[in-house]
């Protein structure tokens, strides 16, 4: 006997075509979750109406939910590739309090309150400097979209309550979808991202402490619906503060990248925001470079911050971590990386031969790559 919770339940699918129409819906996801409709239960039902005409009912999670409309025209689109199909309505229903509920167990299942436990096979990846101003949350929402290009799963967590910015540099408009006392986090170049500036009116500051931080941090770790990551990326504030104790604490498996410009001034105190990974027991995985020097198109080299900075700020964590920490890559400074920001198309995506994409491309696959082996660690399964 199935122990799954009940959730809405398919009516129809009598005839082959309602079958046919309904197995090509599982080829479509939801556009939040991330999962087949179907096996979330949203196809309510399949039914043939007449030649060649089918209607599909579909349950949303929430009546305001921001994406229905593409959701619409996925369903749509997939029920009429199917032969024999000349025309697909879909009409939209929402779901009960209750199918609700279940539609959120059936997610959680038995899934910890953390997923990112010491057991977590999602690489933690902290972004941190040691000063504000080094392009650190522009070179993040870079670095995650670079990754997802690669294949992989990635969320982002704006960790910078006081000065967050990767909505915007990622032109995210909609804000979460709760299901219950479950957040989905809206997708943006198939990145999953959580910030505080979604909940918040337009330039409302925030004035929290450290207990409200910690608060806020948690609850984008635990009561958000993350789904099965390969790459968690978490834009640090600058320096050593309250969030980045409390990101330690929360995800004790997140290692730091450290960024810096190559000013040496700069260098200095990007090297404390790294060597805090000794007192929270973090590991480093390398430094970047930000704002290098940029060659101009009659080829001469301007240094318009200096040289040297990330090689300086590796040199000094090796010794002081006594451990390698290698600069990961130097992203040269580029008008492009700026007005990717501003439009929230970020330059890995729109300027592929530009230095700073290639060395933004170059720098996540040196993170893609996973130094710690797999080996022994068992999965997160058992036998039914």
């Amino acid at each position: 006997m199935s122990t799954e919770p009940d959730l809405p339940t398919r009516l129809g699918a009598d005839t082959s075509l309602e079958r046919e129409v309904l197995a090509a819906l599982a080829a479509v996801q939801d556009p939040e979750i991330r999962r087949p409709v179907t096996e979330l239960g949203m196809v309510a039902a399949v039914t043939e109406v007449g030649d060649g005409v089918v209607a599909v009912l579909v349950c949303l999670t929430i009546a305001g939910c921001p994406l229905k409309d593409t959701l619409v025209d996925d369903v749509r689109a997939a029920a009429e590739a199917v032969p024999g199909v000349g025309r697909a309505d879909v009409s939209l229903d929402v779901m009960t309090p209750e199918q609700r509920r279940a539609l959120q167990e059936r997610l959680r299942g038995s899934r910890p309150a953390n997923p990112f436990g010491p057991d977590s096979l999602t690489r933690v990846i902290g972004v941190a400097s040691g000063k504000g101003g080094v392009g650190k949350s522009t070179l993040t929402a870079n670095l995650a979209v670079a990754l997802t290009a690669r294949g992989l799963s990635v969320g982002l967590i704006d960790a910078d309550v006081h000065g967050f910015s990767i909505p915007g540099l990622l032109g995210i408009e909609a804000g979460p979808t709760r299901v219950e006392d479950m957040i989905l986090p809206p997708v943006a170049h198939q990145v999953k991202v959580i910030s505080i500036g979604m909940f918040l009116d337009e330039d409302r500051p925030v004035a929290w402490r450290g207990p409200m931080l910690h608060r806020a941090l948690e609850q984008f770790v635990t009561d958000v619906y993350w789904g099965d990551l390969d790459v968690l990326l978490i834009d640090l504030p600058p320096g050593t503060g309250d969030i980045a104790i409390s990101a330690a604490q929360l995800l004790p498996t997140s290692q730091l990248l450290v960024v810096t410009t190559p000013q040496h001034a700069a260098a200095q105190v990007a090297a404390r925001a790294g060597q805090l990974a000794r007192q929270t027991g973090q590991s480093v995985l390398g430094v970047v470079e930000n704002m290098g020097p940029m060659t101009l198109p009659d080829g001469t080299v301007l240094d318009v911050f200096g040289a040297g900075g990330g090689a300086e700020v590796a040199r000094r964590l090796t010794a002081a971590l006594e451990t390698d920490v290698p600069l990961l890559g130097t992203v040269p400074l580029e008008p492009a990386v700026r007005a990717g920001g501003d439009a929230g198309e970020p330059i890995v995506m729109t300027a592929h031969a530009s230095p700073a994409a290639e060395s933004l491309r170059a720098i996540a696959g040196r993170l893609a790559v996973r130094p710690d082996s797999l080996r022994g660690r068992g999965l997160p399964v058992s036998p039914r």
